[in-house]
């Protein structure tokens, strides 16, 4: 009986306590698989525009970065949205919504007929989608605070994966099963998430009474200290600026520190490999460490780290050496986006948690979309040397603007 009776004494607080790590598998899972389903197309991008009946090159070209960036504009605008529904409704139900989304998004893509159709399906898919996003706000609200570090840490390091597994498979697939099987399959991976997140993933359960307010509190009326929250919108944007900014030239830049014209897409690609691997293996060990020390302790020691990582890069002699130093600063820069997450859900309100983290989130995908043109615009008229060591600069205000920040907030 004494069981009995403390079984039924557990607080929906308690009971979710014991799922949490449940819901963090599945959110790496369809986070995993969501991403690598939105970069898969990469490789073979510029081969289905054509497919799609464009053969001028140089609308190739616009067109599949068109089609590349539309996802990530639309889901852009839209973040917010998700955040705030969220908060009202439930962040597994985003998920669900999400996962079924971009399933469905998924395998119409592999059904287009023209290149319109293929752009407004890479928006659609921005829209319905933000599975990885749902998945920070789910994590963030519903893992203890003081596992909230390494929990997102581990999160992000299976969204990073998917960013460098996905171009992968996008290599391989096509070949063996065609461009539009390839999609397909991605859609079928994407409605496995889909059954994991409907029938696993638990989450505790609104108060009774906050469903039966009108208009329950929240945005930035709601946040009793808004500079905690300013500074990582600001952060965050910044961080993806800074680390986008490189990815146009360094195809470029690589040309000019290998010999041999048929090594430079194969060193390019370590290159851009090697930030997404340093990444992967420290964000969970940033975020372990975080809980710890203070997340956004973490934060400005990233960040300067990183500032002085970006100077030797404008120097290299050699394609390992800059293998080593991007290697290096993804070490660094892994545990700045959990970090951002945590920052931001201990100065919230439970009921903004969704919202903020949204208009975070927000910020991050207009840093993503300003920073390769900013970066190629740079590049293109004042050398690309000139691009790491501007990026440097961006890092070092960004570590001395969250230091200044956190003196004024303690």
């Amino acid at each position: 009986m004494s069981d009995i009776s403390a079984a039924s004494s557990r607080t929906p607080a308690d009971q979710t306590a014991e799922h949490w790590r449940r819901n963090l598998v599945v959110c790496m899972f369809g986070s995993f698989t969501t991403i690598v389903a939105m970069t898969l197309l990469l490789p073979f991008l510029p081969l289905y525009v054509e497919q799609l009946g464009v053969h001028d090159p140089a609308a190739i070209v616009r067109w599949s970065g068109a089609a590349y960036g539309a996802t990530f504009f639309s889901a852009a605008l839209v973040a917010p949205l998700w955040g705030r529904l969220a908060d009202r409704y439930g962040r597994k139900l985003m998920l669900i919504r999400a996962s079924l989304g971009m399933a469905v998004a998924m395998a119409l893509i592999g059904l287009a007929q023209d290149v319109w159709q293929l752009v407004g399906l890479r928006l659609l898919a921005g829209l319905l989608g933000g599975y990885a996003s749902g998945s920070t706000v789910l994590i963030a609200t519903q893992t203890p605070k003081e596992r909230s570090g390494w929990a997102l840490g581990t999160l992000s390091s299976a969204v990073m994966a998917g960013s460098l597994v996905g171009p992968l498979i996008g290599g391989v697939l096509p070949p063996l099963i065609g461009i539009r099987w390839t999609f397909f399959g991605a859609g079928a991976v994407i409605f496995v998430a889909f059954l994991a997140t409907l029938f696993l993933v638990r989450e505790e359960r609104r108060p009774a009474r906050a469903k039966a307010d009108a208009k329950p509190a929240g945005g930035w009326a709601a946040v009793p200290d808004k500079r905690p929250v300013t500074a990582m919108l600001l952060t965050g944007m910044l961080l993806m600026l800074a680390n986008m900014s490189i990815e146009p030239i360094i195809t470029v830049y690589v040309a000019q520190l290998v010999a041999e014209p048929a090594r430079v897409t194969v060193m390019a690609g370590f290159v851009m490999s090697a930030a997404a691997l340093g990444s992967i293996l420290s964000a969970s060990r940033l975020g372990q460490l975080a809980d710890r020390v203070g997340h956004w302790n973490v934060i400005i020691g990233c960040l300067a780290i990183s500032a002085v990582l970006l100077v030797p890069q404008a120097f290299v002699s050699a394609g390992w050496q800059l293998v080593g130093l991007r290697f290096l600063m993804g070490l660094s820069l892994g545990g700045l986006l959990p970090c951002i997450a945590s920052v931001i859900r201990h100065n919230v309100p439970e009921g903004s948690a969704g919202r903020m983290l949204g208009y975070s989130i927000s910020a991050q995908y207009t840093g993503q979309v300003a920073g390769p043109l900013l970066g190629g615009f740079v590049g293109g008229h004042f050398g690309m040397p000139t691009v790491f060591l501007a990026t440097c600069v961006l890092m070092a205000f960004g570590a001395l603007w969250n230091w200044r920040a956190k003196r004024a907030c303690d």
